[in-house]
């Protein structure tokens, strides 16, 4: 396979404008960012898929390009128009990235109804009822997303280590955000509720996520988390979260994870409003989905 269009000018940006000077001729460190997309080929022969993937932030714009895959094995596994999650690897020459392949391949939609993956990813649809799943909060107090039934509850996934600025800080910073404009409208920060949900258990024990949330809404040792819980599912419960609200999430280097993302606008029924899967929601259009929420 090739390489689908603007490979050209993804190149010509990495190298940031270096004009008539050159890089030695010296591979970088490996780089590794999370992808996500839709299989539009695979060539078992080549090892390679063609994927039309959303943008990468801080690497490229959304594209259709080929990738080879790390495992050949991984094959069998995915399927023209099946969505999945990996992760990305290359190195950087003086001619740019070299040597792409994904790793850590995770179909999260199947396209095809004549083979069943391990995993089963639901996607949220407005409408649908939401399961009472049991969370540990930042007061290590249990929690459960039924209790929230009769307010509108805001939700997103995020973990406390991650690395890229774009993604979990990028989510905890709008519902800072939310949480701040909310607080002027005293009828409608009592029938709201925001939930910050960590899928790294393991890490993220409720002193972890009460710091992590002082830290965010600005308030610190002052903070009550009356109306922001930062809380993580039981370990049992963990997986089924990620299924059901679309959330890929594989292991990477140093204890980081490799992840999608899943925000949501949940109805004083216990029932989906609106669901955003990736980083580009803005605060104003989530704002205005709560206010349609609270007042159904």
């Amino acid at each position: 396979m090739r390489l689908r269009g603007l490979v050209v000018g993804l190149i010509a940006v990495l190298l940031g404008g270096v004009g008539c000077h050159r890089a030695p001729a010296v591979k970088s460190a490996t780089q590794k960012y999370p992808v996500r997309g839709v299989v539009v080929s695979t060539d078992t022969k080549s090892g390679e898929i063609d994927l039309n993937a959303e943008a990468i932030p801080g690497f490229m714009e959304a594209m259709t390009m080929s990738y080879k895959l790390a495992d050949p094995a991984v094959m069998s596994e995915v399927h023209v128009g099946d969505k999945i999650t990996a992760v990305l690897e290359f190195e950087n020459d003086a001619a740019g990235p070299v040597n792409m392949r994904l790793t850590d391949i995770v179909v999260i939609a199947q396209a095809k109804p004549d083979y069943k993956p391990a995993v089963q990813y639901h996607v949220p649809a407005p409408g649908d009822a939401v399961p009472n799943f049991t969370l540990l909060n930042q007061s290590d107090k249990k929690i459960r997303l039924g209790q929230f039934k009769g307010k509108v509850l805001v939700m997103t996934f995020v973990y406390t280590r991650c690395p890229l600025a774009d993604y979990c800080p990028r989510m905890s910073r709008n519902f800072a955000e939310i949480d701040k404009t909310l607080s002027a409208d005293k009828k409608l920060y009592a029938e709201t509720h925001l939930l910050s949900v960590s899928f790294d258990p393991t890490y993220d024990t409720p002193k972890v996520l009460k710091s992590y949330g002082e830290a965010y809404t600005g308030r610190y040792t002052q903070e009550t988390f009356a109306h922001w819980d930062f809380a993580a599912p039981e370990q049992a419960e963990m997986q089924q979260m990620e299924e059901f609200f679309d959330l890929g999430v594989t292991p990477g280097d140093n204890g980081t994870l490799q992840h999608s993302l899943s925000t949501l606008v949940i109805g004083k029924d216990g029932k989906v409003a609106a669901f955003y899967p990736t980083k580009d929601w803005t605060v104003a259009e989530v704002e205005e989905q709560i206010r349609k929420a609270a007042a159904a």
